[in-house]
């Protein structure tokens, strides 16, 4: 396999460099290997925070930080929360990588950050890599892989690994549902009227809950890491800082929203979310038959969850955009984000409609 197809960083985007001198000063007192110069690259996907590669000699480290302008949303940008998640579950899941060290000291880079492994590999997003062909059978395989690998996280025995304390799952779903709805109000810009109604239909439609495990939040193609010599397997499993104890099949829904099937709207496939479009991929309804064999669960409120998902997904995407509106952030990749949120909010409304997904 080429090794252009492996996710590779690029230039550090303007506005959002790190200060190399008090970096190395830092790293220096706490790893070792810190003889050579610092090479900083930056990984130009993902719109929470930001992630780096620093190049030390042959070694390579990855480091994450929050957004600049997020600085003190603390709840969404913990770092030390992340980076002890990692500490404690990368002993027991051995897809999740491993963190070296995390500073809370704001006066070396200006907020909080954590220095984890890198695991190479190859990342499947929006678009295929130029020249790497995604055949059905290997699609096939890496969508029951990708929810065969979501069971193995929701059986993880959390309290085992000492992560007890990272949530409170009894009332999870209304928290849910209630803190969701908040943070749309508290960033709301435009009126859209569909994600008040799937606002509205949620509160009202709550299903009681189906259990407590530990959640990713985010659980989707391109934060899976895939092994360059068989796609289908997944070596990493990237992105935790939503992670948390909750019900597994809130979680299972923030995976449906993602999981873009060729037969819906086209102004749904347009936001190109994952390559689950591609022929070969579990349909919605084949993903969701195949987590209730493998896990046991009952799903037979599977049209609540998927609900759920667009309306948070479209939440998180407003509080990107309200970031971009507020001039908090440059990256021009925001500009067009009060249009994703319409379009997730008239997929919301369309499943409630229809009543299935």
């Amino acid at each position: 396999m080429s090794a252009s197809w492996v996710d590779q960083p690029t230039a550090v985007r303007e506005g959002e460099g790190l200060d190399t001198g008090r970096l190395a000063d830092y790293l220096s007192e706490r790893l070792a290997c810190f003889d050579d110069p610092i090479k900083i690259k930056q990984f130009p996907r993902g719109h929470s925070n930001l992630t780096y590669l620093l190049c030390v000699g042959e070694r390579e480290l990855v480091l994450r930080r929050p957004p600049f302008g997020a600085e003190r949303i603390k709840t969404g940008h913990d770092m030390g929360r992340e980076y002890r998640i990692l500490s404690r579950l990368s002993g027991v899941y051995p897809q999740a990588p491993r963190p070296y060290t995390y500073c809370e000291d704001e006066t070396v880079l200006g907020a909080p950050f954590y220095v984890m492994e890198r695991i190479e590999g190859v990342i499947l997003r929006g678009a295929a890599p130029p020249g790497l062909e995604l055949s059905p059978a290997l699609m096939r395989s890496l969508s029951e892989n990708c929810v065969d690998n979501l069971v193995d996280i929701h059986e993880i025995d959390y309290q085992a690994a000492g992560l007890g304390d990272l949530g409170h799952p009894e009332g999870y779903v209304r928290r849910q549902i209630e803190g969701w709805t908040r943070r749309y109000h508290n960033a709301r810009t435009d009126d859209v009227p569909e994600i008040e109604r799937a606002a509205a239909w949620l509160a009202d439609h709550m299903p009681p809950e189906t259990g407590a495990a530990l959640i990713h939040n985010d659980y989707k193609y391109d934060n899976l890491v895939l092994a360059p010599d068989d796609l289908s397997r997944i070596v990493g499993v990237l992105d935790w800082e939503m992670s948390t104890i909750g019900d597994p099949l809130m979680d299972l829904g923030t995976t449906l929203g993602y999981w873009v099937e060729a037969n819906d709207p086209p102004e749904l496939q347009s936001l190109a979310l994952n390559l689950t479009t591609l022929p070969g991929n579990l349909t919605r309804r084949e993903l969701i038959q195949r987590y209730a064999e493998r896990s046991g669960r009952d799903l037979s409120n599977v049209l609540f969850y998927y609900v759920y998902a667009l309306f948070k997904i479209a939440v998180i995407v407003q509080q990107i955009y309200a970031r971009y509106k507020a001039g908090l952030t440059e990256d021009e990749r925001f500009a067009m984000m009060g249009y994703v949120v319409r379009m997730l909010g008239r997929a919301a409304a369309l499943a409630v409609e229809k009543g299935q997904m």
